[in-house]
């Protein structure tokens, strides 16, 4: 190959796709079971679009699943990055942007007495969960059904509900780790109640809860989040907000800011870097003692270190995106985005005589196909599943990237009304299609 070929962005998409079925699994970097035939191999994006190797252009709702929260291509974000370059691409050390992020991030964020970058927002997710089991000295850790909390084994467990399980056990389908079912407890998002009887009858052995304040698109029933907190509190178990979707999302202070309920730990990522890959994990000082290598190598200590953590690319791009968001108005702007957004997709199944609802918050949305309310994983699972991925094959035939899991939709900054009226037009035509009017 050439290297026009592989630096250009140009050629056959069947020719790319070729080339990716010879190195990648389904020829895919995990875009969750897209046929082979219709794989979108994308050459660039600006602002609320994506265009493939065959120069086609796509609306885009998946937005690096959530982390382009700017849009692609940002020009304060470029200029952000470029400046950076010339100076060092990583260190593997504080240097001064990531102190200077450090610092917006500890003024913003309630829980964040202590903070700490990583690469991802798994690992993210992955150290909250660390530095809970070495503080409390606890083996074991509840989530929610359904929740995914990125790619280690306990971030996958209870997601796909490969087998059925009766709760609190766990289900161990992908994750690839056996002993997933005696480590993690699982309980119903926004079922209290039940909850609490998981909790009060595990606590000794609990190190940490583990949730998404927006789950996946399900909000939070009122009295939900403010329960676990308490409950936590008493127990004496570690309270975890998993961010990495919500954070800088629904607001400058995540979702801790937006539902009023503060966390012992809270994960980040996605958002934080404006497409770039960082993620950061903070809380109480005390529990962030635990990574302290001045206590190595004691019994409440946890190892915690990240070679391109908090790089200084990486900063300086959220450095830029931070600096966006913190402009009067975006959070006003993305509410009202997502409340109008979430209107036209209402609209579009009335006008496509299709039986759905709308899910979400803030500036995040998803059809589910159901009569039943959506509050769980389990009504959720009783969904028609079915009508929702055929609706994600149709809508990228017609020109809209989006999340291949299900219909799960972010906007951006750039995702004007005309941008969204113009995907609302593209969805009526393919409900019509998929329920075969």
């Amino acid at each position: 190959m050439t290297t026009g070929e592989v630096h250009g962005g140009n050629g056959s998409a069947t020719s790319w796709r070729d080339r990716a079925l010879t190195v990648f699994p389904a020829g895919s970097n995990g875009e969750f079971g897209i046929p082979i035939s219709e794989i979108p191999i994308l050459a660039r994006g600006e602002g609320p679009r994506v265009w493939d190797t065959d120069g086609r252009a796509y609306l885009d709702f998946t937005m690096a699943w959530g982390s382009a929260l700017p849009g692609h291509a940002h020009p304060k974000i470029r200029e952000a990055v470029t400046a950076a370059l010339p100076e060092g691409y990583n260190f593997a050390a504080v240097h001064r942007r990531s102190v200077e992020l450090a610092e917006r991030l500890h003024a913003v964020i309630p829980c964040a007495e202590r903070i700490r970058f990583v690469a991802s927002g798994t690992e993210a997710t992955m150290m909250c969960l660390r530095v809970a089991q070495a503080a409390t000295g606890r083996p074991k850790v509840l989530k929610f059904e359904g929740a995914y909390h990125g790619q280690h084994p306990v971030g996958i467990a209870s997601m796909l509900n490969g087998q059925p399980v009766s709760l609190p056990q766990s289900d161990p389908s992908g994750t690839g780790a056996s002993w997933i079912e005696d480590g993690v407890l699982v309980a119903p998002f926004n079922d209290l109640e039940t909850t609490r009887s998981i909790l009060e009858a595990h606590a000794t052995d609990l190190a940490a809860v583990i949730v998404e304040p927006l789950h996946r698109c399900l909000a939070p029933a009122p009295g939900f989040l403010a329960g676990l907190r308490e409950l936590t509190r008493r127990l004496g178990v570690v309270l975890v907000f998993d961010e990495v979707v919500t954070g800088f999302r629904l607001g400058l202070s995540g979702a801790q800011g937006h539902y009023g309920v503060v966390p012992d730990l809270a994960a980040f990522g996605k958002a934080l870097g404006g497409g770039f890959p960082i993620g950061a994990y903070a809380g109480r000082a005390d529990l962030m003692e635990v990574v302290n290598e001045h206590r190595l190598p004691g019994p409440r200590y946890a190892w915690s270190a990240s070679t391109t953590g908090g790089n200084p690319v990486s900063s300086a791009a959220a450095l830029a995106a931070f600096e966006l968001y913190s402009e009067p108005g975006t959070y006003e702007r993305l509410h009202a985005a997502g409340r109008r957004f979430r209107d036209l997709l209402g609209q579009a199944l009335r006008s496509a005589d299709v039986v759905g609802q709308v899910l979400g918050d803030g500036p995040l949305a998803q059809i589910a196909f159901s009569a039943t309310p959506v509050t769980d994983q389990r009504t959720w699972l009783a969904s028609d599943r079915a009508r929702g991925r055929a609706l994600m094959l149709e809508l990228l035939r017609r020109g809209v990237f989006l999340n291949p899991m299900g219909t799960k939709l972010y906007l951006s900054l750039a995702h004007d009304d005309s941008v969204m009226e113009e995907f609302a037009g593209r969805l009526v035509a393919a409900l019509r299609q998929v329920a075969g009017r």
